[in-house]
């Protein structure tokens, strides 16, 4: 059972930055002391399994307001870093370049690109993300999953039921959306009737995949405290925009490992495949499922805790605790995983190549000499 101080900083967490002005003065999060909030365990090898794949996550606490990165440094210890954001939601890294995709879900919701500073001829060997730009979008937007379909970056925009290319001069256009959210010529945009909320990416729309709460409009859509969203949820094809899986709830980080679709059934706390139409859970976990990532032979899997108005929303979920747990994709053997016994919930995890950053400008050794973090935002030699 959580303490009642613990219960008391989440509801807190879900109170702030709720005024725009807070939101728009980015960053609008202060670097509060994290303490309790990044406390850890670890089961199995889990630092030695990044370090062995090369790679660091990056992991969104959506209600904590944290981007974090973990990985390990080049004499295998473990390294955790965050940067303090509203609402992070959807990552997408772009694995030219190493530039990150955030998608901030406060009201304003914004577009949030972090870019790995050059690290030569620094004390780094590999530059820290540090913000590069960020655009605005209404609130109504509600942008969820960012995902890069070819070379082009996506988003759904959950509020108006499409998902929308992210052009080169930041506006949002819709490209795909479910045939039954056809009205005018385009998608219905006057609420969100699906919760169309992750991206599985292929090599164009039409390969890719897409999840929903629920495949039609109902008086009380998903996100009201009415909703039944026991076994309404969804999968849709890019290609027929029609509906190939269904009998999930609360759908979330569908992704494809190569010819297999993966996604997280969050409602039963299990992560798992589609197969001819029919989900087959791979693994159950405990927690509400949500943020999946792929990597080789490797799934690293978020869970959350349950937001208490909304626990109706996971009838198949009896404890609950925040992590992150990387299973074998081939048998679903648990090969590490660590947790985070005051955290609340995640939404996505993505992995980016260990030699293209240093992680993110907060992490205890810096936030312990101010004079180098404030260098660190300072000096122009950071960016590139």
């Amino acid at each position: 059972m959580l303490q009642a101080e613990s219960v008391a900083l989440f509801e807190e967490d879900g109170r702030a930055l709720r005024d725009p002005a807070q939101v728009i003065a980015l960053p609008s999060a202060a670097p509060f002391a994290v303490g309790d909030r990044l406390a850890h365990r670890v089961r199995g090898d889990f630092w030695g399994l990044l370090g062995r794949l090369g790679i660091r996550l990056l992991v969104t606490r959506e209600y904590e307001h944290l981007l974090l990165s973990l990985g390990v440094s080049a004499g295998g210890r473990p390294e955790v870093s965050w940067l303090p954001l509203p609402h992070p939601s959807g990552v997408a890294v772009d694995r030219r370049s190493g530039r990150v995709s955030v998608a901030l879900t406060r009201n304003p919701n914004q577009l949030l690109v972090l870019a790995p500073g050059p690290g030569a001829g620094t004390a780094r060997p590999r530059g820290v993300l540090l913000p590069a730009q960020t655009t605005f979008f209404p609130g109504s937007t509600y942008l969820h999953d960012l995902a890069f379909v070819g070379d082009r970056l996506h988003a759904t925009a959950v509020g108006k039921n499409h998902v929308a290319e992210v052009c080169a001069n930041g506006s949002l256009v819709a490209r795909w959306w479910p045939s039954i959210m056809d009205r005018d010529g385009g998608p219905d945009t006057r609420r969100n009737w699906l919760q169309l909320n992750s991206i599985a990416a292929g090599a164009t729309l039409d390969d890719s995949f897409f999840t929903a709460s629920i495949a039609r409009r109902l008086r009380y859509p998903p996100g009201h405290l009415r909703f039944d969203a026991d076994r309404q949820g969804v999968v849709y094809s890019g290609r027929t925009r029609e509906v190939i899986a269904s009998g999930l709830t609360r759908p979330h980080s569908a992704r494809l490992d190569g010819g297999r679709l993966w996604v997280d059934d969050s409602g039963y706390g299990t992560v798992g495949v589609i197969e001819d139409g029919i989900y087959a859970p791979v693994r159950k976990l405990q927690g509400w499922t949500r943020g999946l990532c792929l990597h080789g032979t490797v799934a690293f899997v978020g869970t959350s805790r349950l937001l208490p108005a909304f626990a109706h929303y996971a009838p198949g979920v009896r404890s609950a605790i925040c992590g992150i747990h990387a299973i074998d994709t081939g048998s679903g053997a648990l090969l590490g995983s660590i947790t985070w016994p005051m955290g609340n919930q995640i939404f996505a995890i993505e992995w980016i190549d260990a030699g293209q950053t240093a992680g993110l400008p907060y992490n205890r050794a810096r936030s312990a000499h101010t004079a180098q973090l404030r260098d660190l935002f300072y000096n122009d030699s950071n960016w590139e």
